[in-house]
């Protein structure tokens, strides 16, 4: 069990320095004898939640009741050994804070963790805990455990309550989890999700193939035993261009519709407090506020437009397998430029189960140059157990 003192001896930069916030997990329970680390975005009874920002910190009351995703791990025996960096106020993927640093990626030295779910990815590839936290709105854990090479998972839109976690767009924001391996992971899946996981398989398997085309062909190539065995595990597949129009507009929309609602979390706050922002966060911020109602009303019809399609796409129990990343980590300290560049294109990957609602697995099954890059499985609202089934299916034949 890790000590109570982690903050102290982290040695990845994984876990918040000014915290020191810890619950002991109660005897006899499924996760006895696990610790677990949680997002700095989890109230804690008696903590302050930081949001990843200073001055959101200092604004911030000190917590009446521990958010109830804590509240159940610990309830089931888990320990929770302290809080984790993450990106500000959860608006990045990569997991580099201006403030507070970036976290080890032990599995990708020099290159960024992603995030913004950061040092609870960093924490768990780092083996610093058994698992971990995080938040998933546009990709914050799928994006974090391709890059680390974990076991994540982006649940049903709805299906982990909410409570007591700093919301930042309520109509994508999902809480997730990291495991090194799969056994652990369906293991902290049974108490989250407070369901068994059963042992049926999808039908069938749809191979995304404007998905694929968004990577360089190293990442292309070395992703596709891994599509492989997961058609091979399940049988019948077909590959399916599931954009008629580009992926790009897929992303666009859940752009334009997280940051309208990001902007509305968080606008009283910033007029009052005129918080310190890296740069990157303040643009998204000030592009968002920006957003028209004319916008928004096009987004709607193509969100509309988007869930008729996938609904027909994963029509009889189908699940559709892509990429979680378009590659491996990026250095840490990349221009700013390439990492607008970089971020625009993984969301047409992270955008399609935010728009949809359903779950997204990411699987660590592939290495490019001896770097993790993970493959996905997303499935209908509803299909988490069923993908962490496959994940097991899938390890035990390795």
């Amino acid at each position: 069990m890790v000590n109570n003192h982690i903050s102290q001896t982290d040695r990845l930069n994984a876990f918040c320095k000014d915290s020191d916030a810890y619950l002991e997990g109660c005897s006899g329970g499924p996760l006895s004898d696990m610790a677990f680390a949680a997002k700095d975005i989890f109230d804690v009874k008696g903590y302050v939640t930081g949001g990843g920002n200073p001055d959101w910190q200092s604004s911030q009351n000190v917590s009446g009741e521990t958010a109830w995703a804590v509240k159940v791990l610990v309830d089931a025996g888990a320990t929770m050994v302290g809080k984790t960096l993450t990106d500000e106020i959860t608006r990045g993927i990569f997991g580099e804070n201006a403030h507070y640093g970036t976290p080890v990626n032990s599995r990708a030295l020099g290159r960024v963790p992603g995030g913004s779910s950061s040092g609870s990815a960093s924490a768990v590839a780092g083996g610093l805990v058994d698992f971990a936290l995080g938040s998933d709105t546009g990709g914050s854990v799928r994006v974090p455990a391709s890059y680390c090479g974990l076991y994540g998972l982006r649940p049903t839109h709805g299906r982990i309550p909410l409570d007591g976690v700093l919301p930042q767009s309520s109509s994508y924001d999902t809480v997730g989890w990291f495991a090194r391996d799969v056994e652990t992971f369906a293991k902290v899946g049974t108490v989250i999700l407070q369901s068994a996981i059963p042992k049926t398989l999808p039908k069938k398997v749809i191979i995304a193939e404007d998905a694929f085309e968004l990577l360089n062909r190293a990442t292309y190539d070395v992703l596709q035993e891994s599509v492989e065995r997961i058609s091979t595990l399940i049988g019948e597949h077909a590959t399916v261009r599931l954009s008629e129009t580009g992926l790009g507009a897929w992303r666009d929309q859940q752009g334009t519709l997280q940051s309208r609602e990001a902007w509305e979390t968080v606008k009283d706050w910033i007029d009052e407090v005129n918080p310190r922002f890296s740069f990157e966060v303040t643009e998204r911020y000030v592009l968002a506020k920006n957003i028209s109602d004319d916008e928004i009303v096009s987004a709607q019809k193509l969100k509309a437009h988007i869930l008729d399609r996938m609904s027909h796409i994963l029509e009889n129990n189908a699940v559709i397998v892509l990429p979680t990343t378009i590659g491996p980590a990026p250095p840490i300290g990349q221009k700013l430029s390439d990492r607008t560049e970089l971020r625009l294109k993984t969301s047409q990957l992270t955008c399609i189960a935010g728009t949809t609602g359903g779950p997204q697995i990411s699987l660590p099954l592939a290495e490019e140059d001896g770097l993790p890059v993970g493959i996905s499985i997303l499935g209908s609202p509803g299909d988490d157990e069923m993908l962490i089934e496959v994940a097991r299916r899938i390890a035990g034949e390795a």
